[in-house]
Protein backbone atom coordinates (compact mmCIF):
# COMPACT_ATOMS: atom_id res chain seq x y z
CA UNK A 1 0.00 0.00 0.00
CA UNK A 2 1.43 3.19 -1.51
CA UNK A 3 1.79 5.89 1.27
CA UNK A 4 -0.71 8.12 -0.19
CA UNK A 5 -3.23 5.67 0.12
CA UNK A 6 -2.90 5.35 3.19
CA UNK A 7 -3.09 8.91 3.78
CA UNK A 8 -6.28 8.99 1.91
CA UNK A 9 -7.59 6.54 3.90
CA UNK A 10 -6.34 7.60 6.91
CA UNK A 11 -8.12 10.91 6.44
CA UNK A 12 -11.60 9.33 5.14
CA UNK A 13 -11.76 6.96 8.58
CA UNK A 14 -11.05 9.83 10.36
CA UNK A 15 -14.06 11.99 8.78
CA UNK A 16 -16.57 10.67 11.23
CA UNK A 17 -14.49 11.38 14.61
CA UNK A 18 -14.10 15.16 12.89
CA UNK A 19 -18.10 15.43 12.65
CA UNK A 20 -18.64 14.12 15.97
CA UNK A 21 -15.87 16.24 17.73
CA UNK A 22 -17.55 19.45 15.97
CA UNK A 23 -21.00 18.68 17.22
CA UNK A 24 -19.46 17.57 20.41
CA UNK A 25 -17.90 20.91 21.53
CA UNK A 26 -20.41 22.73 19.70
CA UNK A 27 -22.62 22.74 23.24
CA UNK A 28 -19.87 24.28 24.86
CA UNK A 29 -19.23 27.35 25.50
CA UNK A 30 -15.46 28.20 24.06
CA UNK A 31 -13.95 24.14 24.83
CA UNK A 32 -10.97 24.23 26.36
CA UNK A 33 -8.09 23.44 24.43
CA UNK A 34 -7.58 20.61 27.34
CA UNK A 35 -10.62 19.21 26.48
CA UNK A 36 -9.90 19.22 22.68
CA UNK A 37 -7.08 17.07 23.42
CA UNK A 38 -8.45 15.16 25.17
CA UNK A 39 -11.31 14.36 22.77
CA UNK A 40 -8.36 13.80 20.03
CA UNK A 41 -6.89 11.28 22.43
CA UNK A 42 -9.72 8.84 22.78
CA UNK A 43 -10.82 9.25 19.22
CA UNK A 44 -7.34 8.46 18.08
CA UNK A 45 -6.58 5.59 20.42
CA UNK A 46 -9.97 3.93 19.72
CA UNK A 47 -9.45 4.28 15.78
CA UNK A 48 -5.75 3.11 16.06
CA UNK A 49 -7.52 0.26 17.99
CA UNK A 50 -9.98 -0.39 15.69
CA UNK A 51 -8.66 -1.13 12.79
CA UNK A 52 -5.75 -3.39 14.64
CA UNK A 53 -8.87 -5.48 16.38
CA UNK A 54 -10.80 -5.66 12.45
CA UNK A 55 -7.32 -7.38 11.36
CA UNK A 56 -7.60 -9.76 14.07
CA UNK A 57 -11.16 -10.67 13.23
CA UNK A 58 -10.74 -10.81 9.54
CA UNK A 59 -7.55 -13.76 10.04
CA UNK A 60 -9.99 -15.60 12.60
CA UNK A 61 -13.15 -14.99 11.22
CA UNK A 62 -14.32 -12.15 9.16
CA UNK A 63 -17.86 -13.37 8.44
CA UNK A 64 -18.71 -12.72 11.81
CA UNK A 65 -17.18 -9.19 12.00
CA UNK A 66 -18.85 -8.08 9.10
CA UNK A 67 -22.07 -9.81 9.36
CA UNK A 68 -22.73 -7.49 12.65
CA UNK A 69 -20.45 -4.18 12.34
CA UNK A 70 -23.15 -1.95 10.82
CA UNK A 71 -25.74 -2.88 13.35
CA UNK A 72 -23.42 -1.80 16.06
CA UNK A 73 -22.20 0.83 14.47
CA UNK A 74 -25.95 2.08 13.98
CA UNK A 75 -26.93 1.05 17.18
CA UNK A 76 -24.08 3.21 18.96
CA UNK A 77 -24.46 6.31 16.76
CA UNK A 78 -28.36 6.43 17.67
CA UNK A 79 -28.30 6.56 21.33
CA UNK A 80 -25.31 8.82 21.12
CA UNK A 81 -27.37 10.65 18.79
CA UNK A 82 -30.24 10.48 19.78
CA UNK A 83 -29.15 11.63 23.40
CA UNK A 84 -27.28 15.24 22.36
CA UNK A 85 -30.99 16.25 20.49
CA UNK A 86 -32.54 15.20 23.13
CA UNK A 87 -30.25 17.11 25.59
CA UNK A 88 -30.21 19.99 22.41
CA UNK A 89 -33.77 20.60 22.78
CA UNK A 90 -34.24 20.24 26.72
CA UNK A 91 -30.57 22.52 27.37
CA UNK A 92 -31.64 26.32 28.90
CA UNK A 93 -29.75 28.77 27.45
CA UNK A 94 -27.17 28.71 29.59
CA UNK A 95 -24.10 26.57 28.26
CA UNK A 96 -22.74 23.63 30.01
CA UNK A 97 -19.04 23.17 31.09
CA UNK A 98 -16.17 20.56 29.85
CA UNK A 99 -16.57 17.31 32.14
CA UNK A 100 -19.78 18.19 33.15
CA UNK A 101 -22.15 14.26 33.61
CA UNK A 102 -23.06 14.86 30.07
CA UNK A 103 -20.06 15.24 28.59
CA UNK A 104 -18.60 12.00 30.67
CA UNK A 105 -15.98 9.74 29.20
CA UNK A 106 -18.05 7.17 29.00
CA UNK A 107 -20.15 9.48 26.36
CA UNK A 108 -17.19 10.03 24.42
CA UNK A 109 -15.52 6.67 24.44
CA UNK A 110 -19.65 5.76 22.95
CA UNK A 111 -18.94 8.02 20.46
CA UNK A 112 -15.56 7.24 19.85
CA UNK A 113 -16.48 3.71 19.27
CA UNK A 114 -19.35 4.54 17.14
CA UNK A 115 -17.53 6.25 14.59
CA UNK A 116 -14.64 4.08 14.26
CA UNK A 117 -16.63 0.86 13.60
CA UNK A 118 -15.68 1.45 9.87
CA UNK A 119 -12.25 1.49 10.99
CA UNK A 120 -12.96 -1.92 12.02
CA UNK A 121 -14.56 -3.19 9.09
CA UNK A 122 -11.40 -1.50 7.14
CA UNK A 123 -9.34 -3.74 8.85
CA UNK A 124 -11.39 -6.93 7.97
CA UNK A 125 -10.96 -5.93 4.50
CA UNK A 126 -7.09 -5.53 4.60
CA UNK A 127 -6.30 -8.65 6.77
CA UNK A 128 -7.11 -10.06 3.80
CA UNK A 129 -4.02 -7.37 1.45
CA UNK A 130 -0.64 -7.89 2.40
CA UNK A 131 -0.04 -4.41 4.12
CA UNK A 132 1.35 -3.68 7.63
CA UNK A 133 -1.54 -2.99 9.69
CA UNK A 134 0.74 -1.34 12.55
CA UNK A 135 1.72 1.48 10.32
CA UNK A 136 -1.56 1.46 8.55
CA UNK A 137 -3.30 2.25 12.40
CA UNK A 138 -1.62 4.36 13.23
CA UNK A 139 -1.64 6.77 10.46
CA UNK A 140 -5.51 6.17 11.00
CA UNK A 141 -4.75 6.78 14.91
CA UNK A 142 -2.95 10.10 14.46
CA UNK A 143 -5.38 11.53 11.45
CA UNK A 144 -7.90 11.14 13.67
CA UNK A 145 -6.46 13.01 16.84
CA UNK A 146 -5.35 15.49 14.53
CA UNK A 147 -9.14 16.06 13.06
CA UNK A 148 -10.94 15.46 16.23
CA UNK A 149 -8.52 17.75 17.97
CA UNK A 150 -9.49 19.88 15.39
CA UNK A 151 -13.29 19.64 15.02
CA UNK A 152 -13.32 20.56 18.78
CA UNK A 153 -11.15 23.41 18.46
CA UNK A 154 -13.34 25.06 15.42
CA UNK A 155 -16.79 23.82 17.47
CA UNK A 156 -15.56 27.32 19.11
CA UNK A 157 -17.05 29.27 16.41
CA UNK A 158 -19.59 27.69 16.15
CA UNK A 159 -21.09 26.91 19.52
CA UNK A 160 -20.89 30.53 20.74
CA UNK A 161 -22.67 31.43 17.60
CA UNK A 162 -25.52 28.44 17.38
CA UNK A 163 -25.75 26.58 21.34
CA UNK A 164 -27.92 24.17 21.59
CA UNK A 165 -28.98 24.28 17.70
CA UNK A 166 -25.73 23.42 16.44
CA UNK A 167 -26.13 20.08 18.99
CA UNK A 168 -29.11 19.26 18.42
CA UNK A 169 -27.85 19.26 14.12
CA UNK A 170 -24.53 17.17 15.12
CA UNK A 171 -26.72 14.08 17.08
CA UNK A 172 -29.09 14.36 14.31
CA UNK A 173 -26.02 13.93 11.89
CA UNK A 174 -24.78 10.76 14.27
CA UNK A 175 -27.72 9.57 13.41
CA UNK A 176 -27.60 9.83 9.87
CA UNK A 177 -24.38 8.94 9.72
CA UNK A 178 -25.36 5.28 11.54
CA UNK A 179 -27.94 5.26 9.10
CA UNK A 180 -26.29 5.50 6.21
CA UNK A 181 -23.88 3.13 7.59
CA UNK A 182 -26.66 0.61 8.05
CA UNK A 183 -27.95 0.96 4.74
CA UNK A 184 -24.88 0.68 2.55
CA UNK A 185 -24.46 -2.44 4.35
CA UNK A 186 -28.10 -3.76 4.05
CA UNK A 187 -28.06 -2.82 0.40
CA UNK A 188 -24.67 -3.98 -0.47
Amino acid sequence: MSPFTIAALAVGMSIDAFVASVSRGAGLKRPPLKEALRTGIVFGVVETITPLLGWLAGIVASQYVQAVDHWIAFTLLAIVGGRMVMEGFSRKEEVEQAGSDSRSILILMATAIGTSIDAMAVGVSLAFLEVNIVIVAIAIGFATFAMSTGGMLLSRLIGVRFGKWAEVIGGIGLVALGASILFDHLTA
